[in-house]
């Protein structure tokens, strides 16, 4: 009895002298907050005896109050959760864009770890890890019934070392077994390239602090190399996990001119936000595609829901992942934080992204693209005997063969990518039909 009186007194202390209390409950809910749950307390403190005196083994108090509250933040919604020491480092370190690892941004389903997307140029990506696929087991290890922090760090280890996974994946009959070896992760957020003159290309695979930054330099660079300005942009989110909500507010900014970039609804005072844009386009109206996938979740569909609400941007691709909830780390001393679902995301026409995710303008099947080889050049009416010449011919004269006409081309992905063929097709066709230009 007594102590499951000490055990009862520990916890209403921890509750009642909490320093997070007073800074998370509005004073309107704090008068209508009734007192302790007594009755479901005595509980708590049956079942901390029951365990301290009968458990198999012998286990620390400490241990088991940790494990109360991992449990209590475990079960509210798959995106809460205790950090411990490392936990807490590591998330940290994460959002710098170095860290260790596999990297791949996991979640939780029916028990497993859900690979939501493999974050590109790191060890997972390249041995053929995909998003949706679903991890039943670590090297011999199940991981059903694992807490998904116990399985990101067996999947940490130390670089040069090698796990096996065993998939699940869509549209397989039998589980896939994947080697990844262990690398230290340097995440470059944010890549470009022409795919052809005055159409760019710009890949961000996570939302970083510095990730704006380095988006604007990049922009600064298509622009010097198509000649001042560009016709349009092919802006490719796909498989891009999220990352630092005022990265993806910026990257918003940089496109629109005015009006809600996003707003945020919660409880507590600090989660109801609201973003609003500057009046400054760093493309100066010129026409965006964004590419989207399933595995585009949180901060990704912020800026997709932005573009698609100011009809800044036609979105293209597949359904997003729908994570549209706010995580705020909220420390609880030097060394551990919770990591707690304080909000919702709202894009400026009021859609809620929770469970919903963004659905595309113009949705795409996930195709690939393969070059049909040409048995020779096709037969054309300046190939037949005796045919009629086109009068504006001689005009011209003989300086300028057809095949300089052409523009260049991307001769690399843009040909395979199916969603990405498709996206520079259409903005040929806005750049054409805009006011003023010549595509």
């Amino acid at each position: 009895m007594k102590q499951r009186l000490v055990a009862l007194l520990v916890l209403a202390s921890l509750v009642s002298a909490s320093p997070l209390a007073a800074d998370t409950t509005p004073a309107e809910d704090q008068e209508k907050s009734p007192g302790l749950p007594l009755d479901e307390l005595r509980v708590f403190a049956e079942v901390f005896s029951r365990i301290k005196n009968d458990y198999v083994e012998p286990v620390h108090d400490r241990k088991l109050l940790n494990f109360a509250i991992e449990g209590m933040l475990s079960g509210l919604d798959p995106h809460s959760a205790y950090l411990d020491e490392e936990d807490y480092r590591d998330i940290r370190v994460g959002t710098s864009g170095q860290f260790g690892g596999l990297g791949i941004e996991v979640g939780m389903e029916n028990g497993f770890v859900k690979v939501i997307s493999p974050i590109d140029d790191t060890p997972a990506q390249r041995a053929g890890v995909l998003a949706g696929d679903l991890i039943i087991r670590l090297d011999e290890k199940p991981v059903k019934g694992m807490a998904l922090e116990d399985a990101v760090k067996l999947m940490r280890g130390k670089p040069g070392t090698a796990i096996r996974l065993t998939i699940v994946r869509e549209g397989q009959d039998k589980p896939v077994e994947i080697k990844v070896v262990r690398d230290i992760i340097k995440t470059v957020s944010v890549k470009q390239r022409m795919l052809e003159p005055g159409f760019a290309y710009l890949r961000v695979s996570q939302f970083q602090a510095r990730t704006p930054e380095d988006l604007l330099k990049s922009i600064s660079k298509l622009k010097r190399s198509a000649g001042g300005s560009l016709k349009g942009l092919v802006l490719d989110l796909r498989n891009n996990p999220g990352g630092v909500l005022n990265a993806a507010v910026a990257i918003s900014d940089a496109f629109l001119t005015s009006g809600t970039i996003v707003y945020t609804e919660g409880r507590i005072r600090d989660s109801q936000l609201k973003f609003k844009a500057a009046p400054d386009d760093v493309l100066e109206g010129a026409p965006i595609v964004v590419l989207v996938n399933s595995g585009s979740a949180s901060a990704s569909e912020i800026v997709a829901g932005a573009l698609q609400d100011h009809k800044r941007a036609v979105i293209m691709g597949q359904q997003t992942f729908g994570k549209g909830s706010v995580q705020t780390i909220v420390p609880v001393n030097e060394r551990t934080a919770l990591k707690l679902t304080t909000a919702r995301y709202f894009t400026p026409n009021g859609r809620s992204i929770q469970a919903e995710g963004i659905v595309p303008d113009i949705e795409l099947a996930n195709l690939r693209l393969t070059l049909r080889e040409e048995a020779g050049d096709p037969l054309k009416e300046a190939d037949l005997a005796r045919h009629l010449i086109n009068s504006e011919d001689d005009d011209k004269g003989d300086a300028e063969e057809p095949a300089a006409k052409k523009p260049k081309k991307d001769d690399g992905e843009a040909q395979t990518d199916y969603a990405l063929s498709e996206a520079l097709n259409l903005l040929k066709g806005l750049a054409i039909l805009r006011p003023g230009d010549e595509a």
